[in-house]
């Protein structure tokens, strides 16, 4: 992998992660998922061609955004792992979610779920969350992992590095009928 090509993932990433932060109203403590494909980041196909050093270009470029936000991160794993998350064991017990037994890598999980598990101070695998909002690279499937009403986010680069970008934040149901009041909603 080129040095430009780890910039260039960088630079999107971090101009990815502000905007969505801003447009999802993210505040300390929500949780964000985020998947994604490294093979889909280099051009390739998913699940084709798994890149440690875009996986690491991301991670280095997100890392410190979110825990300077105090977001709370869940890495989505891919198919093989039966799309299980990756977050801090303290995230985990904070939203109430189960550990399950297995460490990702590269084919087994992801690139970019390995590189983040390497480095959080007390990893764990869950199987399934509710976030409050996501950021899916590449086509990775987020949605379910996100809380029931999920709306698209349009940030201004619709790509990070070669890999499709498509984001998106939550808000509560409206639910009753013609006789219901909402209260003003701001995310």
């Amino acid at each position: 992998m080129s040095h430009s090509a780890e910039k260039q993932i960088a630079n999107d990433a971090e101009i990815a992660i502000h905007e969505l932060i801003e447009a999802a109203h993210l505040t300390e403590g929500q949780l964000l998922v985020i998947g994604c494909s490294s093979s889909e980041m280099m051009g390739e196909r998913i699940g084709n061609n798994s890149s440690m050093e875009a996986a690491l270009a991301l991670r280095d470029a997100l890392l410190p955004i979110l825990r300077n936000h105090g977001i709370c991160l869940a890495v989505q794993c891919c198919e093989h792992l039966n799309r299980a998350l990756i977050m801090e064991r303290a995230t985990a017990e904070k939203y109430g979610y189960e550990p399950v037994w297995v460490k990702p890598r590269p084919k087994a999980g992801g690139s970019f779920a390995t590189a983040v598990w390497e480095s959080m101070a007390d990893p764990v695998a869950v199987e399934s969350i509710k976030a409050h909002a996501g950021m899916d690279i590449g086509g990775t499937l987020i949605g379910m992992h996100l809380r029931h009403v999920a709306v698209p986010v349009r940030l201004s680069l619709s790509k990070i590095g070669e890999a499709s970008l498509i984001c998106a934040r939550t808000r509560p149901a409206y639910i009753g009928g013609p006789r219901a009041e909402y209260q003003t909603y701001e995310p």
